[in-house]
């Protein structure tokens, strides 16, 4: 297994090289080995596997484009299957969090994204694992379909040294395979987003960068100023507005002059797509992956979609909106049930088959709890807080803190003055 070795890092000697390259692999094949219900894609095909869709007219609004993503494509019938299978997972995994947090095992922020399934399952159908991703702090689903598993993701909100970030993270901070968080800061990941595209095109890779971000976000500086970078240098990257119609308990309309937000950009093209079904969130992210990767700069795409709770645990979602519009967007746009829909009208699974997926998603799903809840929490050792700063075999002798007294000693992994 290859793994990439940071410049800083070749210059380093033989004994620390081998040091990080053998942390890096057991970190990769850890990643790669996590245990997944869905992701089984289909490596051959026949006609018979081929199923005909035809989205809803509404489906896209363009911008500054000449052309938008086909209503009418082919794809395979396995697709659908590991397209339901993965947002059935994702909302039973979030439902699950939020069973936890609500008896204590979960604290602190925790930000749910019941309802807005098709948006990570739709990006992710579309891309390739060398694209990178980076979001907010709303994280958990995208989390999931960049490659952590479940246990990892629970385990990570509980404070678990097997969470994707060692349990010391938490909802806001996690991370995978070219996924790049999970961020708490509103809207910081826009700019770093920027600086994943100029990666990718200063290494000619062909690859492009999803930079995701909420309504509520979408009117900080710096969003225009990484546009204003993104288009200068034609970057390869596609700003991506989680538009879930409140920005913690504000309404889009309230907060914003303009709710267009696929047309904020001015001068770089925008695609605005029903972000409540996931095939239309599958063209379009296809669409903008082709778009981006193949030279023609930045795309602004708005995921018009909608959360059923609130902003995160502490918000009951209930006093700046009514329950029957909550209710109305459940039965009438609920990314699983229109996916479901389509599923039985096609003739690819019928309804004996689809709640036997439903059985089968709830129980793993609950096995993941149990042993993420039976795993262990981080040490109670200092050399705990300071492992994650460099790359293994990339320290420096000693990092400096506030005060001499919280200096760290790399070497001898202790304060460099005992004092503790």
């Amino acid at each position: 297994m290859d793994v990439y070795l940071p410049a800083y890092l070749k210059r380093q000697s033989p004994a620390r090289k081998l040091q990080a390259i053998t942390m890096l692999r057991s970190l990769t094949r850890a990643r790669v080995a996590a245990p997944r219900l869905a992701r089984t894609m289909a490596t051959t095909t026949d006609s018979s596997d081929l199923v005909q869709i035809e989205l809803n007219p509404e489906s896209f609004e363009t911008y500054k484009l000449d052309e938008s993503p086909s209503l009418n494509f082919e794809t395979e019938k396995e697709t659908l299957l590991e397209m339901y299978k993965e947002m059935i997972i994702i909302r039973r995994m979030e439902m699950a969090a939020d069973a936890l947090y609500k008896a204590k095992k979960i604290r602190g922020f925790c930000h749910l994204s019941i309802g807005q399934e098709a948006v990570a399952v739709g990006l992710e159908s579309a891309i390739t694992k060398k694209d990178t991703v980076i979001t907010s702090y709303r994280c958990h689903g995208i989390s999931y379909v960049r490659g952590d598993s479940v246990r990892s993701i629970l385990a990570e909100l509980m404070g678990r040294r097997t969470g994707v970030s060692r349990g010391k993270g938490g909802s806001m901070h996690m991370y995978g395979p070219n996924f790049y968080g999970g961020n708490g800061i509103v809207g910081a990941q826009v700019p770093l987003g920027a600086g994943l595209a100029f990666a990718h095109k200063y290494r000619n890779d062909n690859c492009a960068t999803f930079a995701l971000y909420g309504d509520g976000a979408s009117n900080q500086g710096q969003v225009f100023e990484s546009y204003n970078m993104a288009k200068l240098w034609d970057l390869p990257v596609v700003f991506c507005c989680e538009n879930n119609k409140y920005g913690m308990g504000t309404s889009a309309s309230r907060s914003s002059a303009s709710t267009e937000y696929f047309k904020r950009a001015q001068y770089i093209p925008g695609l605005k797509v029903n972000g409540m079904d996931v095939l239309a969130c599958y063209q379009a992210s296809k669409f903008a992956k082709d778009w981006a990767s193949s030279g023609r700069g930045p795309l602004v795409l708005e995921y018009e979609t909608y959360r059923y709770g609130g902003h995160s645990m502490s918000d009951p979602g209930t006093t700046y909106r009514t329950r029957e519009e909550v209710q109305h967007m459940r039965s009438r746009n609920d990314p699983i049930a229109g996916l479901k829909a389509t599923m039985i009208e096609k003739g690819i699974a019928n309804e004996d088959e689809i709640k036997a997926y439903d059985k089968k998603a709830r129980a793993y799903v609950d096995e993941q709890v149990k042993l993420a809840e039976a795993d262990a929490p981080p040490d109670a050792s200092f050399q705990i807080l300071f492992e994650d700063v460099y790359v293994p075999g990339s320290e420096i002798p000693v990092l400096r803190g506030r005060i001499s007294d919280d200096s760290w000693d790399f070497k001898n992994q202790t304060f460099l003055n005992k004092r503790y």
